[in-house]
């Protein structure tokens, strides 16, 4: 029998599947996986040789697993997250930590009664040039972050071609661009400058075929005494992510796609590069594996906790009510 952990990973879709073998690729773990598709365990099991469950209640009566990973449809994410750590196991939800506030109080209450570990799946707090900037930012070295803006964008059906029959065609289901795609980059944003206070979001349905959720989404918001806006879309031709930090004393650029940040101090003209290169897009998973099984051994780690999980749940309503009433809106 392994000595190694046993992670049960709920949901074997896209981003299940990318669970199941990153977590066996940090060598620190075995995984069950769970799906209710018997053809999605066949090929589970066919490719990662795992063990295969095809009910929850089922994986969480097995007396190895130690912790959970829910990579079900976003309305499911509380429940499941709820019922795991009243079974007392470690729990990773994928984002958005859910589709409405319901119950989520409850999920931080269930955590500290069973005190256990339980983080949120924002992967982009483990892309190396975020990690770099924000402990850049943190020394204060340029002072007060004043104005933020990003723009991201890419070309969603190259990398999603099933997004007509998955999750991301229905809002119910945790789909469209602001609770999929954007809402990681308002979680990166809160993650160096802290949590949004108010947003004024405007959105549309521009390109994407066999869809009608929005594709396009522009947002001016304010982190603290923070200005911040982001621009994104989902159909343009390049793979695309930029931040800008301006601060007091200097400005601060993640370029995603490069692979760098840099800093330019005021009165400089020339960017200062790092470089921070990502191996393959799975090293990101994996290194977030890694740091749910440091949690779980009750290690620091960079993940994002259920309370930050929540707050950019409240950036994601926000934008959604603010764009459908057409005016801005408080947190």
């Amino acid at each position: 029998m392994s000595s190694r952990p046993l992670i049960l990973v709920i949901g074997c879709g896209s981003i299940g599947e990318r669970h199941v073998r990153t977590f066996l690729a940090t060598g620190r773990a075995d995984v069950l996986a769970c799906d209710n598709r018997p053809a999605i365990l066949q090929e589970i099991k066919k490719r990662h040789a795992v063990e295969t469950v095809e009910n929850w209640k089922t994986g969480l009566e097995h007396p190895a697993v130690s912790g959970v990973v829910i990579a079900t449809p976003s309305p499911s994410h509380v429940e499941l997250a709820t019922r795991a750590l009243e079974s007392r196991r470690h729990v990773l939800v994928e984002k958005p930590l859910a589709i409405d506030l319901t119950g989520v109080d409850a999920l931080l209450a269930a955590r500290d009664r069973a005190d256990r570990f339980a983080a949120v799946g924002y992967v982009l707090h483990f892309v190396p040039a975020l990690q770099g900037a924000r402990r850049f930012l943190g020394e204060g070295s340029f002072g007060r972050v004043c104005h933020v803006t990003v723009n991201t964008g890419q070309h969603f059906p190259q990398f999603r071609p099933a997004y007509r029959e998955i999750y991301y065609r229905d809002h119910a289901q945790g789909g469209g661009a602001i609770q999929d795609a954007l809402t990681h980059m308002a979680n990166a944003v809160e993650w160096v400058v802290g949590p949004t206070s108010r947003v004024f979001c405007d959105a549309a349905h521009q390109v994407l075929e066999g869809v009608s959720v929005e594709d396009t989404v522009n947002v001016s918001a304010r982190n603290g005494t923070a200005l911040v806006s982001y621009a994104l879309n989902q159909f343009q031709a390049p793979n695309e992510t930029r931040w800008d930090f301006h601060a007091e004393g200097g400005s601060l650029r993640i370029e995603v796609n490069a692979q760098r940040w840099g800093v330019m101090k005021r009165g400089e003209t020339e960017w200062a590069w790092h470089a921070a290169p990502v191996a393959e897009r799975d090293a990101l998973y994996v290194a977030q594996a890694q740091a749910f099984l440091d949690g779980c051994e009750r290690k620091p780690n960079l993940l994002c906790t259920l309370e930050e999980g929540r707050q950019t749940l409240r950036f994601n309503l926000a934008a959604l009510q603010s764009w459908r009433e057409n005016r801005p809106v408080n947190l």
